[in-house]
């Protein structure tokens, strides 16, 4: 009895699943990083979505099923206090390529403090200038 092995991969093309022999083709490499406060700004988002659906509890729970104690979830849904425009840019910093992350948490926790958006956007300005 003989054995053959072969590496197969699959692509779609048109409407068409095809098998094709020989190795797949390589992925390119990320360039860099997706900035940690982006990360923590979705994870909120999605957390805020979770409590209002009632698929959690509260708060308490959330922090319990994320394996965070309950300070660092308040810190992390405090970004939802940011004006829309914030949280928007906040989603969308430019990756990282190299080093330390210019913009973190703990430089937001100012900001979340202060409930006059207008207060928020002016704070906002200096931190990103840094």
């Amino acid at each position: 009895m003989t054995t053959v092995t072969r590496d197969i991969h699959f692509t779609v093309k048109g409407n068409r699943k095809r098998a094709i022999t020989g190795p797949a083709p390589q992925k390119p490499e990320p360039k860099g990083r997706i900035p940690r406060i982006s990360k923590l700004m979705a994870l909120a988002i999605r957390f805020d979505q979770l409590l209002k659906n009632g698929v959690v509890a509260n708060q308490s729970e959330l922090a319990r099923l994320a394996h965070v104690t309950q300070p660092r979830m308040t810190q992390i849904m405090n970004l939802r206090n940011l004006a829309p425009d914030i949280q928007e840019k906040i989603l969308f910093l430019p990756i990282v390529e190299r080093g330390r992350d210019p913009i973190h948490e703990r430089m937001m926790r100012n900001l979340t403090h202060a409930m006059m958006w207008r207060e928020q956007r002016r704070r906002w300005g200096a931190i990103r200038d840094r």
